[in-house]
């Protein structure tokens, strides 16, 4: 969990922009606990400052490598705790379904999903850290997906 990515970004209308992308980093030295704390103080700030109307996560995806996927389950249990707190919702998609709603690809690689966030979708500010960019395709993805929902139910 040396780093997580988190975005804020807003739909007005058809447009889209990105209010905040930024990697949360923790110290690797740091005892696991109080890493896991760092993420939920530094998390709980930029859902206060923004006060977002959802909150959008990768869902995990069990590699080979169980101790990486572990710290992944560890930061992504940090932001459902934070968002409940809040009383914000929690939607999480796929991988697959991110890379789908960002390119029409779902096997992109991670530059080309930083490419259409840019080319495709107007996005300004998508920063170059892969941790920050993926968070602004995961919040992409929402928008996109909620934006469908709302127009099957009128």
């Amino acid at each position: 969990m040396a780093s997580t990515g988190i975005a804020a970004v807003v739909a007005n209308g058809s447009n889209r922009s990105v209010m905040q992308a930024a990697t949360i980093r923790t110290a690797a030295d740091l005892p696991e606990a109080e890493r896991v704390m760092a993420l939920h103080r530094a998390l709980g700030e930029a859902l206060d400052e923004h006060r977002p109307e959802a909150v959008a996560v990768e869902s995990l995806m069990w590699g080979r490598n169980a101790g990486s996927a572990m710290a992944v389950a560890r930061a992504s249990g940090v932001i459902l705790l934070a968002a409940a707190q809040r009383g914000i919702p929690v939607h999480e998609y796929a991988p697959l379904e991110v890379k789908m709603a960002v390119t029409g690809n779902g096997a992109a690689a991670k530059q080309d999903v930083r490419r259409a966030l840019e080319r495709l979708h107007g996005l300004n500010d998508v920063p170059s850290q892969p941790d920050a960019a993926d968070a602004v395709a995961v919040a992409l993805c929402h928008l996109q997906q909620s934006r469908q929902l709302r127009q099957a139910a009128n």
